[in-house]
């Protein structure tokens, strides 16, 4: 799985994570930064194989591939809608809140200080907290580095630099919410102006 994803990720040269994402009414929560993902509680919310890591969730098109708790309490249910094409139902007190569909790009969702990134192999993960107000440059969990800029009203774009200072993929939030699995490192970019990363 580790090395599928480090050829996936090194031939990112730009990826546009536009997240198919629909809100209704959400409940806000907690946005405290905290020092570390351990120290703050991050769940890594995914489907397990049993191995100690995460994978994709397997099921046929179209059918559901699993229900994941999310670490606000919320529950995904994950659906596979065909190769490297999944989508995620978001339920919060019997109903729907939000929706994510990853189709062959990574999605993502700040929902109001509860970070999500769907891969477009079927994984999920949530976090709370590390986020940066943006524009700017920002160190991210995970060795990274993103140069945000603002290009508009709710529109957003970061460049993800890696160690030595290249480009290895670009997120761009207009008008919804976007999203990247960064080889175990996940990072959100909102139309609000906060990027967030954990790992």
């Amino acid at each position: 799985m580790t090395a599928r994803r480090t050829v996936r990720f090194a031939g990112l040269v730009t990826l546009t994570a536009a997240a198919a994402i629909s809100l209704t009414a959400y409940q806000s929560g907690s946005t405290e930064a905290f020092a570390s993902p351990a120290a703050n509680g991050f769940v890594s919310a995914s489907h397990s194989t049993g191995n100690g890591g995460a994978d994709s969730v397997e099921a046929r098109a179209g059918s559901p591939a699993g229900a994941v708790t999310l670490v606000d309490g919320s529950t995904a249910q994950i659906s596979k809608l065909g190769d490297l094409h999944y989508r995620a139902e978001i339920v919060s007190g019997g109903s729907v809140v939000a929706t994510l569909e990853a189709n062959e790009r990574d999605a993502g969702l700040d929902a109001n200080g509860m970070y999500v990134v769907l891969g477009m192999d079927g994984e999920i993960h949530s976090w709370t907290g590390g986020e940066h107000s943006v524009p700017g440059t920002h160190e991210l969990a995970g060795g990274w580095t993103a140069e945000v800029v603002k290009l508009g009203e709710q529109h957003y774009r970061a460049h993800i630099l890696d160690g030595e200072g290249a480009v290895v993929a670009t997120l761009d939030a207009d008008q919804r919410d976007a999203g990247l699995d960064a080889n175990g490192s996940y990072i959100v970019l909102s139309t609000r102006g906060v990027i967030s990363a954990s790992v």
